[in-house]
């Protein structure tokens, strides 16, 4: 899952992997027609001079080791999740046109959580990338790293949905006005749900990790500005009721006691914890800062 504002907001150095590729300017005045550009302090002979093979080593540094394939911030690994992500996003967003315009069914809810998930995924890193740079790695569009379970849980989901409208599709626990209100409010909490864990992301900024903190680096800085005025943990409740609307849509009265037993006990838990270092970051502001925000999820105090 993710954490609130516990990190860092050190400032990159130059040396930084979220710095960009450094390029050196080789355009100079010419005749016209493009020539590629010459190195006029290479001498005339076949190997190059000890100032060569330095200059040549700096330009190869340019490129920071955790950028390559094998590296934890790895553009070709970067670059391939959010490819796999648009194109999941779209086709499962046309899908769901197609099934709710041109082919009537209940079956549009799998797509749209799809679609949903999709566009989840990608704002992870989007905004970590955007808004706190040094952790843009290939971890932060959160696909893998938050563990089977995790993965279990959307699945489970999926699953739900596709058997109770196959199988089961005019079943229903709740009846029909209660129905249409339940599946408007889900998309509302979805709504609102991503829309706080964005914005909280962003506003943190660098002071946000999907880890939690053990220890305060230099820098790291308490945020009660903007959405931390009104939520100490606007993610975490973000996340909290994004998950049960997704639920809500999708029609799942299992699923929905379940993510609403199983987020609460983890959010529950990963707060308490959490707290437990930032008292020790920083003392009295902090217990200040507690005792008047509110987290937003029900019984967690």
């Amino acid at each position: 899952m993710t954490s609130t504002a516990t990190t860092s907001s050190a400032q990159p150095t130059s040396h930084d992997p979220s710095f960009p590729i450094e390029r050196i300017s080789t355009s100079q005045p010419s005749a016209p027609g493009w020539r590629p550009p010459q190195h006029t302090h290479r001498r005339n002979s076949l190997s190059p001079t000890p100032s060569e093979t330095s200059s040549a080593a700096e330009d190869e540094d340019t490129v920071h080791a955790s950028n390559y394939p094998t590296g934890n911030m790895s553009l070709s690994g970067i670059s391939l999740r959010a490819f796999l992500l648009g194109v999941t996003l779209g086709l499962s967003a046309c899908s769901t046109l197609f099934l709710v315009a041109v082919y009537p069914t209940p079956l549009w809810r799998a797509p749209f959580f799809i679609s949903a998930l999709s566009l989840f995924h990608f704002l992870e890193f989007f905004v970590t990338a955007k808004y706190n740079t040094r952790y843009a790695t290939v971890s932060a569009f959160l696909l893998s790293s938050n563990g089977w379970a995790y993965n279990a849980a959307h699945g489970s989901a999926l699953v739900e949905c596709l058997l109770s409208q196959l199988f089961w599709p005019n079943t229903s626990i709740i009846p029909g006005v209660l129905s249409t209100t339940a599946l408007a409010l889900g998309f509302i909490l979805m709504l609102v749900g991503q829309v706080t864990r964005t914005l909280a992301m962003a506003q943190a900024a660098s002071n946000f990790n999907h880890h939690i903190q053990v220890e305060h680096k230099e820098g790291h800085v308490l945020v009660t500005q903007g959405l931390y005025r009104l939520l100490r943990h606007p993610s975490y409740f973000g996340f909290f009721w994004w998950g049960l609307g997704t639920q809500l849509v999708l029609g799942n009265a299992v699923c929905l006691v379940g993510y609403a037993v199983v987020l609460w006990r983890f959010f529950s838990i990963r707060i308490q914890r959490e707290e437990n270092f930032l008292v020790q970051f920083f003392g009295e502001e902090y217990i200040r800062y507690r005792k008047t925000t509110p987290v937003g999820i029900p019984g967690i105090r």
